[in-house]
This record gives C-alpha cells, sequence and structure tokens, in this order.
C-alpha cells in the first residue's frame, strides 16, 4: 500500500467515528492496488473492478462493528482473500473443477503494463520478458500465488502475511520459497527470481 493506515489515519476507525475522510482517501490511493491484486489472482480487468468495488462497499459496511485487532493493512487484505476465495467457490458450484487461475496469461501480472511500471513496454526483448513472467506466474498454485503477490508486490512482512492469509509465518516462509524456485525453473532466468528471493529472506520478518 502506498500509504500508512494505521493509528489515527485507520479508515474504519475514524468512518466508525463519523469521520469519513480516512475512508475517502483510502479509496482513491489504494483503487490500484487491489486492482492489480484481483487482476494478479487472474481476474480480467471488468471482473477486477467489480470485486473492487464489492471490496469497498464490504469494508465500509463492516465499519459498523469494526473492532480493530492488528493492522489495518492486513485486515483489508484479508477482506480481499476471502472476496476472492468465495468467488471461486462460486466458479466451482458452476463449472468443473479446474484451475482457479487461467492459463492463458491473459490477466495474470498485468503489473508489466499497468501497475508496477508505467512506461509502456516497447522493446520486444521486454515484451518476451513480460510474456514469460505472465507464464510463469499462471503455472503458480493459488497459494503460492498469493504469498509471492502480497511478499513481493505488496512488499509486506512474513508477519503481516500470516495474518492475512491465517497461516504460520514457517508456512508463509515455506510458500515463498517454492514460488521463487518455481518461477527460477520456469523462467530460467535471474530478473524476477532475485526480486523474489529478496522477499524471501527471513529477515523480512523482523520489519
Amino acid at each position: 500500500m502506498k500509504e500508512d493506515w494505521e493509528d489515527q489515519r485507520d479508515p474504519l476507525a475514524a468512518l466508525r467515528a463519523g469521520d469519513p475522510q480516512p475512508f475517502e482517501a483510502f479509496v482513491e490511493t489504494e483503487l490500484s492496488t487491489f486492482l492489480g491484486f484481483f487482476k494478479r489472482l487472474g481476474a480480467n480487468r471488468s471482473e477486477a473492478e467489480d470485486r473492487v468495488q464489492d471490496l469497498f462497499l464490504k469494508l465500509y459496511q463492516h465499519s459498523r462493528t469494526y473492532q480493530r485487532q492488528g493492522r489495518f493493512a492486513a485486515y483489508a487484505f484479508r477482506v480481499a482473500r476471502n472476496l476472492w476465495i468465495d468467488r471461486s467457490r462460486r466458479l466451482a458450484l458452476r463449472e468443473a473443477p479446474e484451475r482457479i487461475a487461467p492459463d492463458d496469461g491473459s490477466s495474470t501480472l498485468d503489473r508489466v503494463e499497468d501497475t508496477r511500471l508505467e512506461e509502456p513496454v516497447t522493446s520486444l526483448s521486454r515484451r518476451e520478458e513480460a510474456e514469460q513472467l505472465k507464464a510463469a506466474l499462471a503455472g503458480l498454485g493459488d497459494h503460492h500465488r498469493l504469498v509471492f503477490e502480497l511478499g513481493v508486490m505488496q512488499e509486506l512482512p512474513y508477519q503481516q502475511i500470516g495474518e492475512i492469509l491465517e497461516i504460520p509465518v514457517g508456512t508463509v516462509k515455506s510458500r515463498m520459497f517454492h514460488a521463487v524456485r518455481k518461477l527460477q525453473e520456469a523462467l530460467g532466468a535471474r530478473g524476477v527470481t532475485e526480486q523474489g528471493a529478496g522477499a524471501a529472506d527471513p529477515r523480512r520478518g523482523n520489519r
């Protein structure tokens, strides 16, 4: 996230106290954060926009009974994760069991074009690298992709990732290790895997 939404800036605590400004600022500032979050999990642009609207609405509704426990950022990502899980369960009821994330690479890691890198990818080599990265991330399972997303893209420490996913820190480290290893095997290159290895540094858990 681009801002520290803690202490007096906790959007839901402020909203419950009658001050909507922090929540409005949160929605405006973090719209792209959660669009990227849902797109990297497999949603297309339209669906990602719908899920983000669902997220903000659910957070707003939760403000009525909100009791702060831990960091707001972890709470917001946990609600987003649960929305994605609910979406996946609904799809599973309508369709034959299959991978939640599409394998065509159409939306996985769209950050390369519009989330983490603002300038357009113009060179052929960079376009090829982007496609390779999309394919590699599409090959990760949901558990590994979520840990990689939160640890590398959102740059959250292991403790927060564990809170969001409701798993032990040791499990976070294990999933990150396997995610990075699988990316190394799929890419056969060092660019993204070095970034992932940095996120997997155990010292990050002390942040």
